[in-house]
């Protein structure tokens, strides 16, 4: 069992603008009935949140089922992730080599996760920071790799959504264009 979560985060949000872009995105899912303007207690580790509004359907692929759970809106610097697990490997943004935190038969590399790690708790504190890549040793953008299954993205700006059916292209295509076109990426996770 556990509950599932569908998480799109800005990724060109800036601490700056994301109350703002935050409102907007809610004003506009409020507005289309995906979500009720009021708050509930409707979603796991928050206060309060956003519950399903009477078109929520419109936001998803397929009504397998209806949410049970509602939206909270993240804002200010975070670190998103899947949940449960782990991320495997990262890809450097320059070379495109992997760094793999763990073998075939999935026993941990010493010492490939710590440069993750403190470039992760440097990028919480700071808001930047750089990894270097062990094939072609380069510093990477920490927000510029890509991690096995999805697993992070960093920002400042995510529309956490709990125990919804996966939502629809267009959906999420609508989204970013209400947050002015920007970059946005679907994490998906359980705890």
């Amino acid at each position: 069992m556990g509950n599932y979560f569908q998480t799109i985060v800005d990724l060109d949000a800036t601490h700056a603008d994301a109350r703002t872009l935050a409102d907007s995105g809610l004003d506009w899912l409020v507005r289309e009935g995906i979500v009720r303007a009021e708050l509930t207690d409707c979603v796991l580790g928050a206060p309060s949140g956003h519950p399903p509004g009477p078109s929520w359907a419109k936001a998803v692929g397929q009504e397998d089922w209806e949410p049970s759970d509602g939206l909270t809106i993240e804002t200010g610097r975070t670190v998103f992730n899947c949940g449960q697990g782990e991320p495997r490997f990262a890809v450097c943004p320059r070379c495109a080599g992997r760094a793999d935190f763990y073998t075939d038969r999935l026993e941990e590399i010493e010492g490939a996760w710590e440069p993750f790690g403190e470039a992760i708790n440097a990028w919480s504190d700071k808001g930047s920071a750089a990894v270097a890549c062990p094939h072609c040793r380069c510093p990477g953008d920490l927000t510029a790799w890509t991690w096995s299954d999805g697993y992070f993205a960093f920002g400042y700006l995510g529309f956490e959504f709990w125990d919804w059916p996966n939502f629809s292209p267009g959906f999420l295509e609508g989204l970013s264009r209400e947050l002015g076109g920007h970059r946005t990426v679907l994490m998906e996770g359980k705890l």
